[in-house]
């Protein structure tokens, strides 16, 4: 099903974006759950707006300060404090296994305006990423916003020193699994452009491990269009 502007005119003003990504990452981690082996399990993460309640920490802490007993060790002042950028938007597809607890074993994100808009949130995002990677998880990356420009697979690569091409679309799913050959981490790289009006693609997403999926995103796209009822 061809791919659609989901935050320009005349779509984005008669439905909201989040609210479509919410049911693409149910219906991803659905359909990857008809096919995942038992002993694994997929499973949506949304959230949006994510922020810490400063202010009842802070109350907190004044409140701990003024009632601490004698006998009871207070820790002192901090030597240093510096802004912390959080992930404020999360659209993901968790993949679990359950051996010994719910284990994480691979990661889809898919993009949204908020994890592109500063630098910031861009640090943050791809911090994120890069733990997944550190960790072996599998990652895989879906972008299709449009009213940012910001490449977060760019930003990515750059954070990890990688060599990035000058061309780099604006639209794109990209997959990366962490290996070891000749005694060396390595990653590979899957990365396919994507484009308003045509169909998006099949990607891979290698799980901890030596376990690869078919992430079908056409079909899930066409099924949460279908679902949502965007024509």
């Amino acid at each position: 099903m061809p791919l659609q502007d989901h935050f320009h005119p005349p779509l984005s003003v008669r439905r909201y974006w989040h609210a479509f990504h919410n049911a693409w990452a149910t219906y991803i981690a659905s359909d990857l759950n008809e096919d995942l082996p038992i002993g694994f399990f997929a499973a949506p993460n949304v959230q949006f707006g994510i922020e810490i309640d400063i202010a009842t920490f802070e109350e907190r802490e004044k409140q701990q300060s003024s009632t601490a007993d004698v006998g009871h060790w207070t820790a002192p002042q901090p030597v240093l404090t510096v802004p912390f950028p959080l992930v404020s938007d999360t659209v993901e597809v968790n993949i679990f296994a359950e051996e010994g607890g719910p284990t994480l074993v691979g990661a889809i994100e898919l993009a949204s305006p908020a994890n592109k808009d500063r630098t910031q949130s861009r640090d943050a995002f791809c911090a994120k990423c890069e733990t997944y990677l550190q960790q072996g998880v599998g990652l895989l990356i879906v972008d299709i916003v449009t009213s940012r420009r910001a490449n977060l697979h760019a930003a990515l690569l750059q954070r990890i020193d990688a060599e990035v091409s000058a061309d780099q679309p604006d639209l794109y799913t990209a997959s990366y699994r962490l290996v070891e050959r000749d005694g060396e981490p390595k990653l590979d790289i899957w990365h396919e452009p994507l484009s308003v009006g045509s169909p998006l693609t099949t990607m891979p997403l290698w799980l901890s491990g030596d376990r690869c999926l078919r992430v079908d995103l056409d079909a899930t796209y066409e099924r949460t269009c279908r679902e949502q009822r965007v024509a």
